[in-house]
């Protein structure tokens, strides 16, 4: 029987809540496709992100890991391409009061790693669900591209046979609710089918 890890972070910043650890709590103990999704909520800290997911993938040897992180403003689900050897905190300290400003993940690492997920049969099924879903080359400098990186840099340096990638959410119906201007958002439900739609046809590809 197959695992994936399907990791969210915590809420940040000026966000009481945060849809992508709300997505991964709701989607644990689930199946899609004959598999075992396993949600784990991570920390909004650069030191203490990795270590938590690198646990994840020691306890249960996922054949998939798909994070997720908020990109409040984006109209869409976002899958994306490649995860840059770079952190810059752009004026958003993490969850440790922790600022950095042009420092590598790992000094010793490659430019870039690329996501091992498919992601354009993803977007095509996805988008056949009626959920919008886009294609991203970007995942910032902050933490959702730290983990990208990080995740797929371990799973090349030990040598695993493990998919993974990440993917941006839009804030929700509720937290726009919230915001003094209008942002685009997206409800739970929505991105929960369109995650388990590209999850799936990620198994099958």
């Amino acid at each position: 029987m197959s695992t994936i890890i399907v990791t969210g972070y915590e809420p940040f910043g000026e966000f009481e809540t945060n849809p992508a650890s709300q997505l991964a709590t709701a989607l644990d103990g689930t199946r899609v496709a004959g598999a075992t999704v396993v949600g784990r909520e991570l920390p909004v800290a650069f030191d203490r992100a990795r270590p938590a997911l690198v646990e994840h993938l020691e306890r249960h040897d996922p054949t998939l890991v798909v994070s997720l992180g908020l990109a409040a403003g984006r109209p869409a689900l976002s899958l994306e391409h490649v995860g840059i050897n770079l952190r810059d905190t752009a004026g958003t300290p993490d969850n440790d009061d922790h600022s950095v400003l042009d420092d590598p993940v790992d000094v010793e690492g490659p430019d870039a790693y690329f996501s091992t997920l498919p992601v354009r049969e993803m977007q095509t099924t996805m988008l056949e669900a009626g959920v919008p879903t886009t294609l991203s080359t970007s995942a910032g400098t902050h933490l959702c591209n730290d983990i990208l990186y990080a995740t797929r840099q371990y799973v090349e340096t030990n040598d695993l046979e493990i998919r993974s990638g990440f993917v941006h959410v839009p804030l929700s119906h509720e937290q726009a609710a919230t915001r003094e201007t209008t942002q685009p958002s997206m409800a739970l439900e929505t991105m929960r089918r369109g995650l388990e739609v590209g999850i799936e046809t990620a198994l099958e590809e």
